[in-house]
């Protein structure tokens, strides 16, 4: 009897019980054998697999014995979940860059289509004892991503994985959390209603089956899968040691753009960033510089300045003008026209400019600087 649709995902599902997140044995298993073998040969036959020896053999066997698909099917189905392969229409593309370390399927809570959302997000991570600075960091990026119609990814977590999702989600814009747990287990327990408003308003994502909780080797795991799925990675506060520089290093292994946030040079909490952006890394301050990145030719942020001056609007003769006058002393026409490199009509025309401006006063027939006039650069005959 031809296998269907149906045997496929069954055998995905049970497989999500069985073997752990991104291994790349276990995967070539899956690919060689295809999914409902490979759960034959884990749940019934004495066949070897390569690369397995007998203890391990033994250990998923013995995991197996715990794989019941349907009822995983109806525990999520109950929490609004559904679980998609890659075979699936809504699976996205670019997780295949992952080779054999790309998931058995993906347990997802929420009502937009994944692959659609996934085409335009970029995964904003950190570290979970953030700063003041580092949370302020992350909603700013957030804010602005959201507002140019991103989706924002990130994993849930205390820190800046928060503060990014709570920003994109005040900003009325479009967030998804990756979990290194079930879609219906809330991990942190302090982020239960934070991960149940992502649900309602976005996605919540998983390889793991419902009722999973998370381990060391899961979170690592999972943030390969953040890189994967989005068009970069930006690191907002990490130190050294960080599991959010994970996420960057797959995100670069991956060719996907990694950019970093920097923080004060003293800060241990930005130190790993730091060295992403001695390296390959983009640095980045806000929302503009990070779609300049990810996205298409020629959205290009704006190039910062700093607020206009009314010396700003002066003509280059005009400012030469002004910057011969002298602070205390006045000084007469010629004496200003042979500093600005000018003759004594054209000084006296920018002098009644300059005048009316506010920028300058007349003392009989000598002239010099108002007390209000900012002093922005050298004049050879300031003689403060």
């Amino acid at each position: 009897m031809p296998l269907t649709t149906r045997d496929e995902r069954l055998a995905r599902i049970a497989l999500t019980r069985i073997l752990e997140p991104g291994d790349d044995h276990t995967g070539r298993w899956l690919r060689d054998h295809g999914a409902p073998e490979l759960l034959q040969r884990l749940t019934h036959d004495d066949a070897p697999l390569p690369g397995a020896g007998p203890k391990r053999l033994a250990g998923l066997r013995n995991r197996a014995t715990t794989a019941r698909p349907e009822a995983d099917l109806r525990t999520a189905h109950a929490t609004g979940a559904r679980f998609i392969i890659p075979t699936d229409p809504e699976w996205p593309g670019q997780l295949r860059d992952l080779g054999d370390a790309q998931p058995i399927g993906l347990w997802v809570r929420g009502q937009p289509d994944l692959r659609i959302w996934a085409l335009r997000s970029v995964a904003l991570v950190g570290a979970r004892a953030c700063t003041e600075y580092g949370a302020h960091m992350a909603a700013r990026l957030a804010t602005g991503l959201a507002e140019h119609g991103w989706v924002v990814v990130s994993g849930g977590a205390y820190g800046i994985d928060g503060a990014a999702h709570r920003a994109t989600l005040a900003a009325g814009g479009a967030t998804t959390a990756i979990l290194a747990c079930g879609v219906d287990t809330p991990y942190p327990r302090g982020h239960t209603a934070l991960l149940n408003r992502i649900a309602e308003q976005g996605l919540l994502l998983s390889e793991l089956p419902p009722g999973d909780h998370p381990t060391a080797y899961r979170f690592i795991q999972r943030n390969r899968v953040i890189a994967a799925l989005t068009r970069g990675t930006v690191v907002i506060e990490a130190a050294h040691r960080s599991g959010a520089l994970t996420t960057a290093r797959a995100a670069q292994r991956l060719g996907r753009h990694t950019m970093g946030v920097p923080g004060p040079a003293t800060s241990s909490q930005s130190a790993g960033v730091h060295q992403l952006l001695r390296g390959e890394a983009g640095l980045v301050t806000d929302a503009a510089e990070v779609i300049e990145l990810i996205g298409e030719m020629g959205q290009l942020a704006p190039q910062p300045q700093g607020p206009v001056i009314p010396r700003d609007l002066l003509t280059p003769h005009t400012d030469r003008v002004l910057a011969a006058l002298p602070a205390r002393d006045p000084a007469t026409v010629h004496t200003i026209a042979r500093d600005a490199a000018t003759t004594p009509d054209d000084t006296i025309a920018s002098l009644y400019e300059l005048h009316s401006l506010g920028f300058v006063e007349r003392h009989g027939d000598n002239w010099k600087l108002t007390r209000q006039t900012p002093r922005t650069d050298f004049s050879p005959n300031d003689n403060t």
